[in-house]
């Protein structure tokens, strides 16, 4: 499994978001500026201030109004020459806050599906040595069959963390990795991410509103009112 380093983000965005109509039209402009270097940095802050926003659009699967956004001296998205890298080409393990795990594919699927391209399903009995390797690492082997509906709470971040994995990232964004779980399985799954992390040395954003996410991971910290 390759070895990676610290990588650097620096991004300054700008994004205007409205909903609803008429008098009930809101607005929600997202204006960050950071950069850090750390191996893992933590973004915090209140529901709606704009954590999600930035991870996506740092993933590409949001697009600023203006701005630019570098990783690792690498531009991936800027502005003033209307350059977007293709999510893809970022090569960015996204692990959503509910998982987005596919209802109709398998665990076996779901982890091939980070590895297709375009919205073709990968087959039943897909094969690869990648994605055996994530099915042995999260003890996945015995609900490689399963469907998401059939897992624990536990078995489907496992599912979901594989699927990022199995690309081999440059870096991790986690967006609330522990928000679905009960307390117990959280401070359980938070010990097993730790060692994982501490064994890949892959660097990581996260999301969080939990001090002891904060506490556990935050080398660098981003407050975001």
């Amino acid at each position: 499994m390759e070895r990676h380093t610290a990588m650097s983000f620096s991004l300054s965005i700008r994004k205007r978001l409205k909903s609803g109509h008429g008098r009930r039209q809101r607005q929600f402009d997202l204006d960050v500026t950071f950069s850090t270097a750390a191996r893992r940095t933590v973004i915090c802050g209140p529901s709606g201030a704009g954590k999600t926003l930035t991870l996506q659009a740092i993933a590409g699967l949001l697009r600023p109004d203006s701005g630019r956004i570098v990783c690792d001296g690498r531009t991936v998205f800027d502005s003033t020459t209307g350059f977007d890298l293709p999510t893809q080409s970022r090569r960015f393990g996204y692990l959503f806050q509910d998982y987005a795990l596919f209802p109709h594919l398998s665990v076996r699927q779901n982890i091939a599906f980070g590895l297709t391209r375009g919205l073709v399903n990968p087959r039943r009995h897909v094969e690869d040595a990648r994605i055996d390797h994530w099915l042995r690492a999260f003890d996945l082997g015995v609900v490689c069959d399963q469907y998401p509906h059939e897992l624990s709470g536990g078995q489907r971040q496992r599912t979901a963390l594989a699927r990022a994995l199995v690309i081999e990232p440059r870096a991790l964004l986690l967006d609330e990795p522990f928000s679905a779980l009960d307390p117990e399985l959280r401070q359980r799954l938070r010990d097993e991410l730790t060692e994982l992390l501490d064994r890949l040395d892959i660097p990581v954003l996260m999301i969080t509103h939990d001090p002891q996410d904060l506490t556990r991971f935050g080398e660098e910290r981003l407050l975001l009112r």
